[in-house]
């Protein structure tokens, strides 16, 4: 299903057009920021005048989708051939995801958003009991499910397209059940040109108010002057930490650094817990869960309709807006540190874990924070939420003891997400840039970690920040038309891998199966053989390969195209069905541990320690299917593949 025209490892088309796009609209934003600021604005109002029921609308359907394919049969197919198995260990993964996702937005609104609600909730009176429970659970509606939804779908959509029909990690391959191989042209490089350049401007925006916000930090707690000399030299500095990372790898660079992150954020929201109002905190999480899952449906499709308020568009809009810009970035990051787990488990794992650690952060910090300002009169803390965001973050933590340490681990935490973000994000736009490929030149990551410091910086200089933020936001509109698209996409391939797992567990009743022909003490020998490499080897080379093209000659007589070929490893057979889904059987040899009860006399060779041995696997498209035919018979390896070809025919009649 896949057309073999990504061959060159840099996509020149995709690369240059993005960069002069980006040179074009930095340009703009420099020369004119105050009418680049009032063109996107004006854009962006009318999107939310107009298409805020699009945005509720679509963000409903993804979440809807989410729960129904984590929950359906589709559950069990893996992101990866059959045989696949994870990249990365559990906790590896959600540090990942969770610092590339939305690390640094918990850092610096964790406190600020639940008092700004509390201050001005859309519904209840400010200052109140009514108010409290509103901020909260408004709070939770923005940063939980519906978030993580988002990101979820397009990383399974890619997840999916790239790992399971081996198409490019890259954002064209979720058209290809519209379009199909018209991805390869024009059509497939506009989505990821359009993914680089939102993609670039996202986490350079993101850099750069970020900047100004660590700024503030410092010069809060240390003094340290608020200008632009600082936050040109905060930029430098996180870039040259993310061109480090880039360098050092995926698995040296952002993983440790997300670990690392992960840990400084349990450590410091236990010691929240811990020094602050320990059972109302606990008590509290319960209650907002509850009320939070409660009005979740009301909640997601409220469009105060029969008001007149301006709070849709400043909050919720604005949120599925960026989350729905962050998408293609964090999707295609998610999908590639993904590779190998089952629909369910992905899904339930970038839906709910990172959803439940978010929700519990913004209670232990939000309701603290708020409790500070409601019972305590702590006013200060309520103002800087509105008037100087970052700095609420770090006047809240000295409220508590060890203060300093708190406030050291909150500012080792914000850069580090930042320069997680930006290698992520560098790495991400290489990869679209490059037919998804992730080994790429050096000079390639480098460059693009490089451009993101350098766009973040200038947008600085000349003011242009807030109109690239509003542009960001707007783009999020065709996108969602795209997404819609590509997830109606989806749920067609999906019902085809249906098909086909339906079709394998056919058994058609006209096979005897040859293997049980054979005397019951040569299949007792084969069953308890751990045989070497070079028995295994010569096996496929002889048995197997004469009974693949034995097979593929008495096919071609039916006018059937049929080839035999030698891959790595061992031998497939490929028979074509023009349109439809070929159809695959191969065979390779694969090494395994031998259990320990295997008898100590088997003259395994291939070993240090002898405790190796080989089988001769099969292998459909779909990947591994975990059995092994060695010693079986040709005639038994016929019947196979005969037994196999079957079911792939009962799969082609289901798809009519």
């Amino acid at each position: 299903m896949t057309d073999n025209q990504t061959t060159s490892p840099l996509n020149r088309i995709v690369f240059f057009t993005a960069s002069g796009c980006i040179l074009l609209l930095l340009t703009g934003a420099l020369l004119a920021p105050e009418q680049a600021e009032q063109l996107f604005s004006y854009v962006q109002a009318g999107i939310v005048d107009n298409g805020s029921w699009f945005y509720v609308m679509t963000v409903a359907i993804i979440l809807t989708s989410t729960l129904f394919l984590g929950l359906s049969r589709y559950g069990e197919i893996k992101l990866g051939p059959d045989h696949a198995s994870p990249d990365y260990p559990y906790i590896t993964w959600l540090s990942m995801l969770f610092a590339a996702g939305m690390g640094i937005g918990l850092m610096f609104f964790g406190v600020a958003e639940p008092l700004m609600h509390y201050l001005s909730p859309p519904t209840a009176t400010a200052g109140t009991v009514d108010a409290v429970r509103e901020a909260m659970k408004m709070t939770f509606f923005h940063w939980g499910l519906h978030a993580w939804a988002i990101y979820a779908v397009v990383a399974l959509i890619l997840a999916y397209f790239s790992f399971r029909l081996d198409l490019p990690l890259t954002l064209r391959s979720a058209l290809f059940p519209i379009i199909g191989n018209k991805i390869y042209g024009w059509p497939g490089h506009l989505v990821d040109i359009f993914a680089v350049i939102s993609t670039v401007f996202g986490v350079a925006t993101s850099l750069g108010i970020g900047v100004l916000q660590i700024n503030a930090g410092l010069n809060y707690l240390l003094d340290v002057p608020e200008s632009l000399a600082t936050q040109i030299s905060l930029i430098i500095g996180i870039t040259l930490l993310a061109v480090i990372s880039v360098v050092s790898g995926l698995d040296k660079g952002i993983r440790r650094l997300s670990e690392l992150n992960m840990a400084l954020a349990v450590g410091l929201l236990l010691l929240v817990l811990i020094m602050g109002p320990t059972v109302f905190l606990l008590t509290a999480l319960m209650q907002n869960t509850g009320a939070y899952l409660s009005d979740i449906v009301r909640n997601t499709f409220n469009l105060f309709a029969y008001q007149k308020t301006d709070w849709l568009g400043g909050w919720t809009i604005f949120y599925w807006g960026w989350w729905l810009a962050w998408a293609p970035f964090v999707g295609v990051f998610i999908a590639r540190i993904s590779r190998g787990r089952t629909l369910r488990e992905f899904l339930m794992g970038v839906l709910f874990v990172p959803s439940a650690f978010t929700l519990v952060w913004m209670t232990f910090f939000g309701n603290s924070a708020i409790d500070m300002v409601f019972n305590h009169g702590n006013e200060q803390l309520g103002s800087l939420a509105n008037d100087n965001t970052p700095v609420a973050l770090f006047l809240f933590l000295e409220q508590f003891p060890w203060s300093s340490l708190l406030s050291v681990i909150a500012i080792a935490m914000v850069v580090v997400f930042f320069v997680t973000s930006c290698d992520s994000g560098a790495m991400v736009v290489d990869m679209l840039c490059s037919n998804g490929n992730n080994n790429t030149p050096l000079w390639q990551r480098i460059y693009w970690a490089s451009s993101v410091g350098l766009v973040a910086a200038i947008l600085l200089l000349a003011g242009g920040l807030n109109a690239l933020q509003t542009m960001t936001i707007a783009s999020a509109l065709p996108f969602a038309i795209v997404l819609l698209l590509a997830l109606f996409g989806l749920f067609k391939a999906l019902r085809v891998e249906a098909y086909k797992r339906e079709s394998l567990a056919f058994s058609p009743l006209s096979i005897t199966g040859g293997q049980h022909q054979e005397s019951w003490k040569e299949r007792l020998h084969t069953i308890v053989d751990y045989p070497s490499l070079q028995t295994v080897s010569r096996f496929i080379n002889t048995t197997v390969k004469n009974s693949c093209l034995s097979f593929a000659e008495e096919l071609q007589g039916h006018h059937f195209e049929c080839t035999v070929s030698e891959v790595e490893n061992g031998i497939l057979l490929t028979v074509s069905h023009g349109d439809q889904p070929h159809f695959e059987y191969a065979v390779y040899c694969v090494v395994h541990q031998q259990p320990e009860f295997a008898h100590g006399d088997q003259p395994t060779l291939d070993s240090a320690d002898d405790q190796t041995y080989y089988r001769a696997e099969v292998h459909l498209s779909e990947g591994g299917q975990n059995y092994d035919i060695m010693g079986w018979s040709k005639t038994a390896v016929i019947n196979d593949i005969v037994d196999q070809y079957h079911k792939h025919l009962h799969f082609l009649h289901l798809l009519q």
